[in-house]
């Protein structure tokens, strides 16, 4: 399945919708700066790690432990019950944990840090805000695109034990969809409270180099993100 032509495509009728909207309310837009919180939470599933020298008999996984990072937004009214929102976070350092075999060999395996990155996911959402702007309490869904690159790649001590040496990583950009559901409130004339639910497909498939040793795995990240944030519309 093309998951870019589908989100592409999802987005063009969205984005047509909003803006069939926007013509008819003859409504002003405006701009408003959210920060916040993302509390990450993944679902990790992936492939059993492939390559030369594996220890016959064991399983070699991955895990990723949950994050929390700062969240800012860029949100655009396009009328008034539709918005554009462009988000990210602070790029949190991820720690991915060994799965599987209590050891690879005589190294620990399970539950070990193995490897830890950073990365940076920008996410564009076109949201449909439900009931009237004079309206205190507003729900709302939204859909778009999740773009997710990943640096400061690094082996750790027991990463590069379990490797054989010592180890450099690669990993793959993530294109996919991303959703989100959540609930405003507005407290103020010009400020709001947020709280929303949200979930991205993240795919990204893994190269360790070990001295010209290649070993591969696909990753399914799953995130699913709880965001609390404030807003200031002007």
């Amino acid at each position: 399945m093309n998951y870019r032509k589908i989100t592409l495509a999802g987005l063009g009728l969205l984005a047509a919708l909003a803006a069939g909207s926007a013509i008819a309310a003859d409504a002003i837009a405006s701009n408003e700066i959210r920060l916040g919180m993302y509390f990450v939470q993944y679902a990790v599933k992936a492939d059993n790690v492939s390559g030369a020298f594996i220890p016959p008999g064991y399983t070699v996984n991955l895990d990723v432990k949950n994050v929390n990072t700062p969240y800012a937004a860029y949100v655009r009214r396009l009328a008034p019950h539709f918005s554009l929102e462009l988000a990210a976070g602070v790029p949190p350092k991820t720690e991915t944990v060994g799965k599987g075999s209590a050891t690879l060999g005589s190294v620990p395996y399970n539950g070990q840090v193995i490897s830890t990155a950073r990365w940076f996911a920008p996410t564009v959402l076109l949201i449909y805000t439900f009931r009237g702007e004079s309206e205190s309490w507003r729900p709302y869904l939204g859909a778009g695109a999740n773009f997710t690159h990943f640096y400061s790649r690094q082996s750790t001590a027991i990463g590069n034990a379990a490797n054989g040496g010592p180890t450099a990583l690669s990993l793959t950009n993530s294109f996919g969809p991303a959703v989100t559901a959540g609930l405003s409130w507005r407290f103020q004339e010009h400020w709001h409270l947020y709280a929303s639910y949200d979930f991205a497909r993240v795919n990204s498939d893994l190269v360790a180099n070990t001295a010209g040793v290649l070993r591969r795995t696909s990753i399914r990240f799953n995130p699913s993100t709880l965001v609390v944030s404030v807003g200031y519309a002007f």
